[in-house]
């Protein structure tokens, strides 16, 4: 899992690291809003890096936690969906909407492979000062650059470059910022 390779969903390793992410996730989205503090510190054990100043608002779901980096002052809304089989780098500043989903789980198209529960991952990244709108999914694999925003609802399938404005399913580019 960690070089990008196929692995066995199944393993009780991974299975111990999913169990704890999900202990972890639980503490943090049911710690009381009034105690921030507390929510941090859950955060820090849960998530690979966490900035400074960085908001996340509960629920938020992972896998495991730990393939996740998060950069100072970005601000994370209701129901995040971070599926972090494969590392997810999210930079400075960033502005991520309610339900928004990062998936970086694949599998495999042979149905033998995926009844015996092979899958991979592949990274994403999300670029300084960019802006993820309510309800957007961003697949494996995908990069979308600083300063970049993204509609509310849309399915970013492919890389997006810096300053631009991205719509849609599949989010396509309509004008540069």
């Amino acid at each position: 899992m960690l070089a990008g390779e196929p692995y066995l969903a199944e393993d009780p390793e991974l299975a111990a690291d999913r169990a704890r992410a999900e202990l972890l996730s639980e503490r943090f989205n049911t710690c009381p809003a009034g105690n921030p503090g507390e929510r941090q510190t859950v955060l820090r054990e849960l998530l690979g890096f966490l900035g400074e100043d960085a908001e996340i608002r509960a629920p938020l779901y992972v896998d495991y936690g730990y393939r996740i980096s998060i950069g100072a002052r970005t601000f994370v809304n209701f129901g995040a969906t971070f599926l972090d089989v494969a590392k997810i780098n999210i930079g400075a500043d960033v502005q991520i909407g309610p339900g928004v989903q990062l998936l970086t789980p694949t599998h495999p198209l042979d149905p033998a492979q995926r009844r015996a529960k092979w899958e991979a991952g592949e990274p994403i990244t999300i670029g300084d000062n960019a802006w993820l709108s309510g309800g957007v999914i961003v697949c494996p694999g995908v990069r979308i650059g600083e300063n970049a925003v993204v509609g509310a609802g849309s399915v970013v399938t492919k890389d997006l470059p810096a300053n631009v404005l991205a719509v849609g399913n599949p989010a396509r580019i309509i004008r540069e910022l």
